[in-house]
């Protein structure tokens, strides 16, 4: 039955002159989550942005897609019609009631807005005058002005729409509002929880792997490309790109102390990170690591690792305990593909007790030793491999 909706956000509301850059974007991501789903036409007015449905269309894989979009705090199915004589609005409310609502004994409200001000009816006399029709039509509906069950929506713009239902969004920002950052993937949990947790915020992201062939099988490329793909369909394209690492920490396994090696390499990723980032756009970088977690995240860990990046270092999880990651992981689709059992870099090379407490002036004394990391890093990062998610 319902052939609109309508859209609303939280924070764009608040940006002022700008607000309209964001309404734009926003405009744009619904537009092309859309497309596939039917023909829309998609408009913003007056603070809010309405869809409407120019033909049949799959209403639930709509909303699926809709709900995915950040900078949505809200959709409204609603119904609506352009003809705006009162009486075709009375109609079209009698008509909303008879088939939104399988239990018609509820208590309600009537709630009008009118955008133009030349209509015969002020807000106040169309709410009167629609909960009065409704009191007639339906007899076991009752007012309650103060806490009613639900509250029907009359909107009298350049077409008539009603609504009551408000089905929550993602909230946050529209993606790419706030610049892009470079999320540094692997196959587990967090690290796709981190991405998602950024982007909220109007991040765009392109994202990098170290693979290490053969240590790593290409079931584990495969896995981390499936997360980067759900990953996208909150984000839009990502640019994943496929950094081989086996030569690089076989390097370092056979020259470095191997209680040094889960640092050592996460300074050399970081640093690959960086470049592919700057070269790409992207002003930051995005981790999943959370304080504690494993030897590479203590403070001291997480401090000689930072020591090697000029770009800041988004951590979105660094105070969450596990449950409260696997529970993000959850609701947005990626647990069941990052619990599969394919090993990545960060599991193979392994010391049996890792430094928890790294010096950084030892971590760097053992790097002076490396002195054929740069040639290496150099040629990796020129048959790394760059997907498109």
């Amino acid at each position: 039955m319902y052939n609109a909706f309508l859209v609303k956000y939280g924070e764009l509301a608040i940006k002022g002159r700008n607000r309209y850059l964001f309404e734009n974007v926003l405009v744009q991501h619904i537009k092309r989550a859309l497309k596939p789903y039917g023909e829309f036409i998609v408009k913003k007015e007056q603070g809010r942005i309405f869809i409407e449905a120019l033909s049949d269309f799959e209403y639930d894989e709509a909303i699926d897609k809709l709900r995915k979009i950040f900078g949505i705090v809200g959709i409204c199915p609603v119904i609506l019609s352009d003809d705006l004589s009162f009486e075709a609005v009375k109609k079209l409310s009698i008509e909303y009631v008879n088939q939104s609502f399988e239990e018609k004994n509820f208590t309600f409200k009537v709630e009008a807005r009118r955008a133009d001000k030349k209509y015969p009816l002020d807000s106040m006399e169309i709410s009167r005058e629609i909960g009065s029709i409704l009191l007639d039509e339906f007899s076991n509906l009752k007012v309650d002005v103060h806490k009613p069950e639900v509250k029907i929506m009359v909107e009298i713009r350049n077409k008539a729409y009603i609504y009551s239902h408000v089905i929550p969004g993602l909230g946050g920002m529209p993606v790419g509002t706030n610049g892009k950052a470079m999320l540094m993937l692997s196959g587990g949990i967090d690290s796709p929880v981190a991405g998602w947790m950024i982007a909220k915020r109007g991040v765009a992201i392109d994202a990098v792997y170290y693979h290490s062939h053969p240590y790593t099988s290409e079931r584990a490329k495969e896995k981390v490309i499936d997360l980067a793909k759900i990953i996208s369909e909150y984000t839009g394209p990502i640019n994943l790109h496929v950094v081989p690492f086996t030569d690089i920490q076989l390097y370092i396994y056979e020259n470095c102390p191997h209680e040094q090696l889960t640092i050592i390499m996460r300074r050399v990723m970081m640093q690959m990170a960086e470049r592919i980032a700057l070269d790409n756009g992207a002003l930051a970088l995005i981790t999943g690591e959370s304080i504690g977690q494993v030897a590479s995240q203590t403070i001291q860990s997480l401090t000689t690792t930072n020591a090697v990046c000029n770009i800041p270092v988004f951590r979105p999880l660094i105070g969450f305990d596990k449950q409260e990651i696997v529970n993000i992981s959850e609701k947005i689709g990626t647990y069941e593909t990052s619990i599969l059992p394919y090993e990545d870099c960060c599991t193979i090379f392994v010391a049996k007790h890792p430094v928890t407490k790294p010096s950084l002036k030892s971590i760097e004394r053992s790097e002076r030793k490396l002195e054929k990391i740069e040639e290496l890093v150099n040629e990796s990062l020129e048959k790394t491999e760059v997907i498109k998610v």
